[in-house]
């Protein structure tokens, strides 16, 4: 597949029930985590590797934005919630 752009995402990812972040942190998919809450990781994440880990049902996933927009500049909140601040 080379010359096929890959989409990646900022994900919140969240454990299933009966799983922590420490089970999260141990699997073996491409992640590079950039942040990590109590109950969620935040992370970088390719689209394959976002369908793989909703596929196997291993966390909850919430896209927050594409590294391309990330990287364009383009105006967001700095929370990574999305939401806006003072709410």
């Amino acid at each position: 597949m080379a010359g096929r752009e890959t989409v990646r995402w900022l994900v919140r990812l969240t454990p299933v029930v009966g799983r922590t972040v420490d089970d999260l942190l141990k699997i073996p998919l491409s992640l590079d985590v950039w942040e990590r809450e109590a109950d969620a990781l935040v992370a970088a994440a390719s689209e394959q590797t976002i369908t793989e880990l909703e596929r196997r049902r291993i966390a909850g996933v919430e896209r927050l934005r594409t590294i391309t927009d990330l990287e364009s500049g383009a105006p967001w909140s700095d929370r990574l919630d999305g939401q806006p601040e003072g709410r």
